[in-house]
């Protein structure tokens, strides 16, 4: 695996050797590169494609690298101030905001400065994604027969049956969409279901990234709680009651970003309310592939335990796996189905099906399984580590240790506040992320989402701890809470 700073102090170097060389000129070898800088090859390779998409060379296959010809000057910048006014100038009535609000996505998709530990992200470090099987696959799948063709619109026909296998009970392969990824399966839901203006009930807190979705939408989340067993059924009654929503977004499993699991008792209630206000269950299953060692047997979809046709179920294998596969899935019985397959064509016509077949390949090799306890393993080793690091950290509480996923939902003490706790956080080295965001509405305390997935592991988790106590210290009050 080569290192983003290995490569840009190579491309670095190699940018200012270029006028050895004259405008078509050879530049070294590959090889020869890889001798002289001590880098891996793959080192090398970044670094000339990284210069190459600067307009600096040019790569002819088979031929080597040559030095391009410069870039000629443009005149000063146009004025682009009149567009402030263009994109301000709504219409009256307009439902659907035209800006949208990505600030809570965003804190967990940046990328943290170097030196600067992120317990924001959202997905697997490197170190533990199946980088070796997701290689092979890909190989693999660029070898099938029509790999390169156009797939069938709704995914091919072998992924949706896998993907409603691992859904279950009466979920057929019929039923299933193949999506690029669970946010647009999320979007392409909620697009199906709730008409701009219309009120989304959320569990509360919730993902910032669905709360984005329902807002670019034009529709009105509205916050459900959720305590250690998941969304409180009569409040989930009382907002269907009180607002006439037609859908419920939830997570049953291992929620984001409490962890909590939709308890036994609870899971038909939900189903029932839904189908007494006559509405949706959106099920965003995304953690299922993220269970720890010790979560001990997990409890079937609500889809699974769906028969008339409330649940609209959806999975992604992005999490589990690479940002970059993004193959995910909709799942949905009677008329929905066919909303939801005319908006996906609509927006993206079909998923790339390389992609798709090298989906295929990877869920089906013997690797995939050693991958998933693999990451059981190491998932569950991380959150007791900082978990257990946590215990020392004044004025930090933790409410709940999750059984699956890759956060803790921390809670900060009396007087606590989130926004400045992440501000002295990011000066002291460590990227994590404010609760605000999590919330549509007022929340109801300070809260600080810590991811352990995105670190390289348990040295660099206890390094960020240590950190955070500086951070703490450093806040009015020292950080302390009533505890510490």
């Amino acid at each position: 695996m080569y290192e983003r700073s290995s490569v840009a102090e190579l491309a670095e170097s190699l940018r200012a050797e270029l006028n050895r060389y004259s405008v078509g000129g050879k530049l070294p070898s590959s090889r020869a590169l890889v001798e002289r800088y001590r880098v891996s090859p793959v080192t090398v390779s970044r670094a000339l494609a990284q210069l190459a998409a600067e307009g600096l060379v040019i790569t002819r296959p088979g031929a080597g690298v040559y030095r391009a010809q410069p870039r000629t000057e443009t005149g000063a910048p146009g004025d682009t101030s009149w567009q402030e006014v263009a994109l301000s100038a709504e219409g009256a009535g307009e439902v659907v905001p035209r800006s949208v609000d990505a600030s809570g996505v965003l804190v967990c998709l940046t990328e943290p400065p170097a030196g600067v530990i992120g317990l924001n992200s959202g997905y697997l470090h490197p170190s533990i994604q199946p980088e070796r099987a997701m290689a092979a696959a890909l190989a693999r799948a660029g070898r099938r027969p029509g790999a390169w063709g156009r797939p069938p619109m709704e995914g091919l026909a072998e992924l949706r049956d896998w993907f409603a296998r691992e859904i279950g009970g009466a979920v057929a392969a019929a039923d299933v969409l193949v999506t690029a990824g669970g946010q647009s399966a999320l979007t392409t839901a909620l697009r199906a279901l709730a008409p701009p203006g219309a009120p989304v009930l959320v569990e509360s807190p919730t993902y910032p990234g669905l709360l984005a979705i329902a807002r670019a939408s034009g529709c009105r989340p509205v916050p459900v709680p959720v305590d250690a067993d998941g969304v409180r059924p009569e409040l989930l009654a009382a907002a269907f009651e009180a607002t006439g929503a037609r859908v419920f977004v939830c997570q049953p499993l291992f929620q984001n970003p409490t962890g909590a699991v939709l308890s036994a008792g609870r899971r038909g209630e939900v189903l029932r309310i839904a189908r007494a206000a006559g509405a949706f269950v959106i099920e965003d299953d995304y953690a299922r592939a993220l269970a720890h060692e010790d979560a001990g047997p997990l409890p079937a979809t609500l889809a699974a335990e769906d028969r008339d046709g409330v649940v609209v179920h959806v999975r992604s294998l992005t999490k589990a796996t690479s940002p970059s596969l993004r193959v995910g899935a909709l799942a949905a019985r009677g008329p929905v189905l066919e909303r939801l397959r005319a908006i996906q064509v609509v927006d993206s016509f079909f998923v790339p099906r390389p992609l798709q077949e090298a989906a295929l390949e990877l869920v089906g090799a013997p690797a995939w399984p050693r991958h998933l306890r693999a990451v059981a393993a190491e998932l569950r080793h991380r959150r007791d580590v900082l978990a257990d690091a946590l215990r020392r950290l004044p004025g930090v509480e933790l409410p709940h240790r999750p059984a699956g996923g890759y956060q803790l939902w921390t809670r900060l003490g009396e007087g606590g506040d989130d926004a400045a706790f992440a501000v002295a956080a990011l000066r002291a080295g460590v990227a994590v992320a404010p609760g605000r965001p999590y919330f549509c509405a007022e929340p109801p305390g300070p809260y600080v989402r810590l991811s352990f997935a995105g670190v390289s592991g348990a040295a660099e988790l206890s390094e960020a701890v240590q950190r955070l106590r500086g951070a703490a210290e450093a806040l009015p009050g020292g950080g302390a809470g009533p505890d510490a």
